[in-house]
């Protein structure tokens, strides 16, 4: 049985993709899941993943300070100003270049745990570092949101802390606490936990590409490119800075998948939240796609360079 939820979990690129398309062809199938359904869905996806956490995992960041503060500060750095950049160069339209800039100021998304561990790298780094920027979110996604997208439109920085607060570091907090006080409420959870947060992901970003269906295809080059090139960036970008700085192959590659993967859905549920232009929230929901299927093509490069080495 375990085999079999694995195998689902791993496929979640799968169902981000199938849900996107369909999203695009038949919106009405996807339409019924809004408002404070995505809020509700994201927060439960948050309280799996402190479910999944200890004390340990956090004191763990003191055994390996050097690789979580290049990861967080790549994380607030480079994905950010990738994500300004991409806006200005394609000239992309006020509500896009606003979501795009602000998917880009989220922190590392949950799915990154999995491909991690799909790459063979050091899945305790990811969880840690995915913790570290989660919480810091409360903080550096609003304030690098006004920063760089104050000038489209008036971003309401307190706002965004508010719900950022709310739907993500309050859910995590609660689910760490329930692992540490009621282990047993929490052990028939955890086996199905990674499969429904892959699936809650899916069906909010169909959602909201279902809600904007025409408008995504009306702009689906612009914005494809657009996101492709914020993730690809990542994933490149954070992987060179690593080596650069010396660290080994494994912890490299965790960097690398962290720094390319946000938690879209936070970026979605924002979007809705606090601007008022609906298609604000269309690249938060592309790049749950893009940065998906990106990040597990990547893992499976990776092992396959592994096993082509090992020959």
């Amino acid at each position: 049985m375990s085999r079999v939820l694995n195998n689902l979990t791993n496929a979640f690129p799968v169902w981000v993709l199938t849900g996107g398309v369909l999203a695009l062809w038949q919106p009405t199938w996807f339409t019924w899941f809004t408002g404070p359904w995505i809020v509700w869905g994201l927060a439960a996806v948050m309280l799996g993943m402190g479910m999944t956490l200890t004390l340990g995992d956090f004191q763990r960041v003191l055994t390996m300070p050097n690789a979580v503060a290049m990861g967080f500060a790549a994380q607030f750095t480079i994905m950010p100003l990738l994500g300004w950049g991409i806006a200005h160069l394609l000239q992309l339209e006020t509500p896009f270049a606003v979501g795009l800039i602000l998917v880009a100021c989220c922190p590392g998304g949950t799915a990154s745990n999995i491909v991690t561990f799909l790459a063979r790298a050091d899945v305790a780094l990811s969880v840690v570092m995915t913790a570290v920027s989660t919480l810091a979110a409360v903080v550096m996604t609003p304030f690098l949101t006004q920063v760089l997208a104050g000038s489209r439109v008036s971003v309401d920085a307190w706002g965004l802390l508010h719900s950022t607060l709310h739907v993500v570091i309050l859910p995590v907090l609660c689910g760490v606490a329930i692992n540490r006080f009621f282990p047993q409420v929490v052990r028939p959870i955890l086996p199905v936990a990674p499969l429904f947060s892959a699936l809650t992901v899916a069906l909010i970003c169909a959602s909201i590409m279902a809600q904007s269906a025409e408008a995504i295809r009306a702009s689906a080059g612009s914005l494809l490119l657009a996101v492709g090139l914020l993730h690809a960036g990542g994933f490149s970008l954070g992987y060179a800075v690593a080596r650069l700085a010396g660290f080994s192959l494994q912890s490299s590659r965790t960097i690398s998948i962290e720094v390319g993967m946000q938690n879209s859905g936070l970026g979605v549920v924002l979007a809705r939240r606090h601007f008022a232009d609906p298609l604000t929230a269309v690249p938060c929901a592309i790049s749950s796609v893009m940065h998906s299927v990106m990040g597990s093509l990547l893992a499976g490069w990776w092992r396959w360079r592994d096993r082509q080495r090992s020959h």
